[in-house]
């Protein structure tokens, strides 16, 4: 399956300002890309590129004073198939996790792990560990929290969720990550695209944050906000949390002025080359255009 998936953001800095922005596709041996998906600047503006802690591709950029748009578009050959559900998958001892999944165990910015260990046993203590378990988590999260983009806000917690019932997709998650790890099952914050595709009931595609569990293995996606399996969700950033993988992450005063996404099936045709002639206008998708706000943080 081809999908098309891209953005196009305008900010408005007072002065130059320094910016780190993670807004690459997730680097992925299995998944074919069509054009290039590098971030794109206008005015054109030097962008140097690195990898942080976690793997994910990232940029460092000096915004000029004035407008900037920040845009990327490309096509990647997706699997079409929707998430993967494993429901006899096990969960490990700690003592035979791989190191590298211990980090996601423990307490993060945006988890006051010793607010929520005591309710999480008493919620789902008496569920059998595994897949069950998680799955439990995910039904309970979904069920208990309202999604609405009036409830988010840069400071809120997976105990500000837990007390609230509100939030935006990355509350969701951020709550289920919560009661996970208080459950020692390791798992991280994912951001990335999602589509719409074979949804009911959804709007367009956008990014999104979801999760990810260590299970039999290797890592399964949950998705507490939506809590069904999904098709063409494209990583972008994985981390303990989203203070670790903020969109923009700006060292100065800016505005935020124009914000749109696009992740979109399109056909098969014969050659590449008339893929990447696609390429050559962005697509016309609904812009989100905000009003004029100021902020140092995008996650």
């Amino acid at each position: 399956m081809l999908i098309r998936i891209g953005f196009e953001i305008t900010v408005d800095c007072p002065k130059p300002t320094p910016m780190l922005l993670a807004l690459y596709a997730r680097p992925s041996n299995d998944r074919r890309t069509v054009g290039s998906d590098q971030i794109q600047m206008e005015p054109a503006t030097a962008v140097g590129e690195y990898l942080d802690m976690f793997g994910n591709r990232c940029a460092r950029v000096q915004m000029p004073k004035g407008i900037t748009t920040i845009w990327s578009d490309c096509i990647v050959d997706d699997t079409g198939q929707p998430d993967e559900f494993d429901w006899n998958a096990r969960q490990h001892d700690i003592m035979e996790l791989p190191i590298e999944t211990l980090p996601y165990l423990t307490g993060s910015r945006y988890w006051e792990s010793d607010e929520l260990v005591g309710k999480a046993w008493d919620l789902f203590g008496i569920t059998p560990p595994g897949w069950a378990r998680v799955q439990v988590i995910s039904n309970w999260v979904h069920n208990h929290v309202m999604f609405g983009y009036q409830f988010g806000r840069p400071t809120k917690t997976a105990v500000d969720v837990f007390r609230e019932g509100t939030g935006v997709c990355r509350d969701f998650a951020h709550l289920f990550i919560a009661m996970c790890r208080a459950m020692n099952f390791p798992a991280r914050y994912v951001s990335g695209y999602l589509s719409d595709i074979g949804a009911t009931a959804e709007g367009a595609g956008d990014f999104c944050a979801w999760s990810e569990v260590f299970l039999e293995g290797r890592w399964h996606v949950f998705d507490a906000r939506h809590n069904t399996p999904r098709i063409g969700r494209i990583p972008m950033v994985r981390g303990r949390d989203a203070a670790d993988v903020a969109m923009i992450a700006a060292f100065g005063d800016y505005q935020l002025t124009h914000f749109k996404v696009w992740i979109d099936e399109i056909e098969e045709v014969a050659s590449e080359s008339a893929l990447i002639a696609a390429l050559q206008s962005r697509p016309a998708a609904e812009a989100l255009v905000l009003a004029p706000s100021s902020g140092r943080l995008i996650i």
